[in-house]
């Protein structure tokens, strides 16, 4: 049979792509490793992480373990600077993608081919057959474990517990019992599975010790510590400059952390607290709310607690300024609900409503430069103007966070309180001026705000019977409380 040029030339451009894709799968003797790495190989792999780059024992951590001898990987976003000689063997794996290189020199999970891999913190020194121990304690503790640590230095590591609420987005420690663990305090070497490591979505997020913990207590892995340790390293005390930067830059990575894993606040085992979410110089976690329904409520979330101290905050510093000038106001909708369920907010709830007799506007003078059409920021920093969807006022937390307490102005007509703007809400309705005669105080986030006289009676007037009781999120009809 005849071969048409027009044949030949497809012929070869098939062969050409089928040597391409198999030199991509093989890889040539200087690239890197297969993308079907084996994962049957014994042994223990060292990989150096959490390391700075202007003051580092980097070069004798690893030619204390390179020595072995096990393999030493430095994984890095890129090559240290100031440059640092490595031992002969230690490879550097540069994390960060660069447009003129192959991707798979990316990816860290390619170049690690042991079945077990050892995350050693800068300064440690090797210790024989210590890895081997924790691997022994890895693969015959229970089948739960999938991490076991191992101190560093002469200090012990103090056992925590860790329990993550993903829906308050909160990390709560606690002190553990001995040899109970989801977490440790103080310096570790921590071994795991190899494909357990990059089998995490950040495998090799910093710092590395928070990132493991947290993700190994979301899928129930169990944690084991071994009592003995790696020696540390001497090395000469810190200068002030050196230690300024670590700090800052361990504050910058625990906040990429902690957003990356969905983490706002963690509450500590001595009670304290630290917070990643946002502030009055930041925008709010979340962006416009369509359906009445944030995002975070169709991701099974509620509320992130910075966004709720952010809304206690300045529904507090708004009936402050509203008692001060003598404005008649009280807890509205969902806030009223939240009063008398909690005595807070509704720990889902995006703002908080008050209504206002509006013939006491011009009595506040925020309100009053906010009527006439004036945003103005008061002496705290809270911003008050009109509402563009009508008339109505917003206090926001800040001009950057626009976290707001709603102002509603309501006018009596034939004993009746009434407005003049309606959004369509089920429980935006007219209701008797009775309710609010007289007004009566009630706890609400951490301060007494006033409310109608009978809140059960108003609440079920505008959401119906057993409000109270069986509360929901604000539009059931694209997501309701019982779906979570």
């Amino acid at each position: 049979m005849r071969v048409t040029p027009c044949q030949a030339a497809l012929a070869g451009a098939i062969s050409l792509n089928l040597l391409l894709l198999f030199c991509a799968w093989r890889g040539p003797g200087r690239s890197p490793p297969s993308c079907r790495p084996p994962r049957g190989v014994p042994g223990v792999t060292v990989l150096l992480r959490d390391f700075e780059d202007f003051d580092n024992d980097l070069a004798g951590t690893a030619r204390s373990f390179a020595s072995l001898p096990v393999p030493v990987l430095v994984a890095a976003e890129a090559a240290p600077y100031p440059p640092v000689p490595l031992p002969a063997g230690v490879r550097l794996l540069p994390l960060r993608p660069v447009a003129d290189r192959p991707p798979p020199l990316a990816h860290p999970e390619l170049h690690v081919r042991t079945r077990h891999v050892a995350l050693v913190p800068d300064g440690t020194r090797a210790v024989p057959r210590l890895l081997e121990r924790m691997r022994d304690t890895l693969e015959r503790g229970p089948g739960d474990t999938r991490l076991v640590a191992a101190p560093v230095g002469s200090v012990p590591l103090r056992c925590l517990e860790l329990q993550l609420e993903p829906r308050v987005w909160t990390a709560r420690y606690g002190t553990g019992a001995p040899g109970v663990c989801q977490a440790v305090e103080g310096t570790a070497v921590l071994l795991l599975r190899t494909r357990d490591l990059f089998a995490l979505p950040f495998p090799l997020a910093r710092p590395v010790p928070t990132a493991i913990f947290v993700q190994a207590v979301l899928r129930g892995w169990g944690l084991r510590v071994v009592p003995a340790a790696f020696p540390a390293s001497r090395r000469p005390p810190v200068s002030p400059h050196n230690h300024w930067k670590a700090e800052n830059l361990a504050e910058s990575r625990q906040r990429r952390l902690m957003r990356d894993l969905g983490i706002k606040r963690e509450v500590l085992a001595d009670g304290r607290e630290r917070w990643y979410g946002c502030g009055k110089e930041t925008a709010r976690c979340f962006g416009t709310v369509h359906a009445r329904t944030p995002q975070y409520l169709l991701a099974g979330r509620w509320t992130p607690p910075c966004c709720l101290r952010a809304l206690r905050e300045t529904a507090r510093h708004v009936v402050g300024a509203l008692e001060a000038a003598g404005v008649r106001y009280w807890l509205e909708g969902g806030s009223l609900l939240g009063a008398a369920r909690l005595g807070d907010i509704i720990p889902w709830d995006y703002d908080v409503d008050l209504g206002i007799y509006q013939e006491d506007v011009g009595k506040c003078r925020w309100l009053a430069a906010a009527a006439a059409g004036e945003p103005v920021e008061d002496a705290e920093g809270f911003l008050w103007e009109k509402a563009a969807e009508g008339d109505f006022y917003r206090v926001h937390y800040s001009r950057s966070n626009r976290l707001h307490v709603d102002l509603w102005p309501f006018y009596p007509r034939g004993g009746v309180m009434t407005k003049d703007t309606w959004l369509g809400h089920p429980q935006d309705v007219e209701f008797p001026e009775s309710f609010l005669q007289p007004r009566v105080p009630m706890a609400f986030a951490g301060f007494t705000a006033m409310a109608p006289n009978n809140a059960r009676a108003f609440l079920e007037l505008k959401f119906g019977p057993g409000a109270i009781e069986n509360p929901e999120y604000p539009n059931p009809d694209v997501k309701r409380l019982g779906q979570d």
